[in-house]
């Protein structure tokens, strides 16, 4: 009984139409012809009780967001009415939230994604088209940005219902329209005022993060690769963190999953530049972007970054680079110890035997250091391949 209680508080504050709504959803009854809302929103909620779903599931103990009646109140104020699929979007994110995720993508399944896309690229386009005076003549955009926001996320949240039950490419297929659609309608990427509906950045945030995941749950990895290249090389407007943790699972990805990804093909690059050609290359330059974050102070730092960096390079024959790399390093990240190692490793591998043993004798002089058994028979190794130094590797 709490939501119908709940909704009785909220009813002073609501406007007719959306009470209305509400009502009709919460009690499962039909609206009188002269009261309907100008949608066809009555028949997303005679779908809903059909379906078996219907108000006594509403009264359980569930706590109800109430984010769906300020999304249907802006909805409303803009376009004086709720459409058949933003009905439905509500009616599923309901669902959704009390953990009915059957129920709810059967609601979701009830909208006309096709339709409603190029209506939705028209109003993004128009949202962020440079100001102009706007003539009589302009025809309004077909959605408002609320009705968008609410039915983006209608699209995620019907993706996470399909990634629940088991059904991955599906789930990938349809978080893709949200990325595609966005796309399409702003080539040159979000520009920085388009966060002011900070619930439509953050479904596009969580969207761009799902996609690849999806696609290496439907183990298809080329797919993966392209969705996460799509991720980095299209402007989201993503925190640094999530950007970060993006880049890090994409070079680990390219690094383990043992598929071979064909390069980049980049809508746009300055002469000269660096283009990756394999799966090592592409997550070298990832893990050298993290790094660099990490010297400037953009992000904390991960010590698994420099393991997997270690790694690339190490089979890619650029030893040299790492110890460079290792190198640059602020004072204090790695422990002294570990540093030389790495770094007479390097060298090592290079052939410059004698630089690598002159690190090993700074490290070994050092009384403070113990349990330096792995480099003493390196050490002894080297002095073993030169004849110069044969009695000192004794």
């Amino acid at each position: 009984m709490r939501i119908k209680n709940w909704v009785n508080k909220r009813k002073s504050g609501v406007s007719g139409k959306l009470w209305k709504m509400m009502k009709c959803i919460c009690s499962g009854e039909q609206l009188g012809t002269d009261e309907i809302i100008p949608s066809s929103e009555s028949l997303a909620t005679r779908d809903y009780s059909a379906s078996g779903y219907s108000s006594r599931a509403a009264e359980t103990e569930t706590k109800v967001d109430t984010s769906n009646i300020e999304e249907a109140e802006s909805s409303l104020r803009e376009s004086g009415f709720l459409n058949y699929e933003e009905a439905r979007a509500l009616l599923g994110r309901l669902e959704y939230q009390k953990g009915n995720v059957e129920a709810a993508l059967r609601v979701f399944e009830g909208i006309d994604i096709a339709a409603v896309t190029p209506k939705m690229k028209i109003s993004i386009a128009r949202r962020c088209e440079l100001p102009r005076r706007h003539s009589q003549s302009d025809a309004a955009p077909p959605m408002s940005m609320p009705a968008v926001s609410l039915l983006f996320e209608a699209i995620f949240l019907k993706a996470k219902s399909l990634q629940a039950l088991g059904r991955f490419k599906e789930a990938a297929q349809s978080c893709k329209v949200i990325l595609d659609t966005v796309e399409s309608a702003l080539p040159e990427g979000l520009p920085e005022n388009f966060a002011a509906d900070c619930k439509l950045q953050e479904t596009l945030s969580k969207s761009v993060e799902l996609l690849p995941e999806l696609w290496k749950l439907a183990w298809d990895p080329q797919e993966a690769i392209l969705s996460y290249r799509q991720t980095l090389l299209y402007h989201w407007n993503l925190d640094v963190e999530t950007t970060t943790k993006i880049e890090k699972e994409f070079a680990i990805f390219l690094l383990y999953s043992g598929s071979d990804a064909a390069p980049p093909n980049l809508r746009s690059q300055m002469e000269g530049s660096f283009v990756p050609r394999n799966n090592i290359e592409e997550a070298v330059l990832l893990l050298l972007i993290l790094l660099r974050k990490f010297v400037l102070g953009r992000i904390g730092w991960d010590p698994s970054i420099l393991d997997h960096l270690c790694f690339a390079l190490s089979i890619a024959g650029e030893l040299k680079t790492l110890a460079h790399q290792v190198e640059e390093l602020p004072p204090g990240i790695l422990e002294r110890k570990e540093r030389y190692c790495i770094l007479t490793l390097c060298y090592h591998g290079e052939g410059e035997d004698m630089v690598a043993l002159d690190l090993l004798r700074n490290l070994l002089n050092n009384r403070e250091n113990h349990d330096c058994i792995f480099e003493l028979l390196l050490a002894s190794k080297i002095c073993g391949e030169n004849p110069d130094c044969l009695e000192e590797g004794i």
